[in-house]
């Protein structure tokens, strides 16, 4: 896996076919201000307004990669804006792409959850107990990774997993399900 020489990056704490309709959209905070990451960082409130703006005026976006691989972008990031909590993110994943699917796939089974972000530090401070305090980042992508830096930078949502189409087998079985629940508890069943 290639890595940009300058680029720091924070992970912040997807055999059938997959078939979805519509699109797949995943939120969440990628970096929440007043927590200490497990590097001992913490970002603070304001580091990432210069580098949203640039990005803003230059008409670039903040890239949606799968786990820091600048080969693999998975999506794209519609909405990237700070907060009072931290840095919220909202995107598509990109079922097209090969990890796209096989992220949807995960995060549809909670095998993946976590954010990560991938900066240059422009501007940050030492405490006195030696905790790094970032002032102001340069913001290159967020990822979604397995195990995230912060623990609490996760997906808060995934819209379009309940648009996956039944097939006639998976109706005849959530069917077939039902019926014999209903057989054990000695309740009589409909049919349709």
């Amino acid at each position: 896996m290639f890595r940009h020489p300058q680029l720091e990056t924070k992970y912040a704490r997807s055999d059938a076919p997959l078939t979805l309709q519509g699109e797949t959209r995943i939120e969440g905070y990628a970096s929440r201000f007043g927590e200490v990451d497990q590097g001992g960082d913490l970002v603070m409130p304001g580091a990432y307004q210069a580098s949203l703006s640039a990005l803003s005026a230059s008409g670039r976006k903040v890239k949606m990669l799968w786990q820091h691989d600048p080969a693999q972008p998975i999506g794209v990031w519609d909405e990237v804006r700070e907060d009072a909590t931290g840095l919220w993110v909202s995107g598509r994943l990109l079922r097209e792409t090969q990890r796209g699917a096989e992220a949807i796939a995960l995060i549809s089974a909670g095998a993946l959850d976590g954010l990560s972000i991938g900066y240059r530090t422009r501007r940050s401070r030492k405490t006195d107990s030696g905790q790094r305090q970032l002032m102001t980042v340069e913001l290159w992508e967020v990822s979604l990774v397995t195990f995230p830096m912060l623990a609490t930078a996760r997906l808060d949502d995934m819209r379009g997993k309940s648009q996956t189409p039944e097939t006639a087998s998976q109706i005849l079985a959530r069917s077939l399900r039902a019926a014999t629940a209903a057989l054990a508890a000695g309740q009589p069943q409909e049919t349709k």
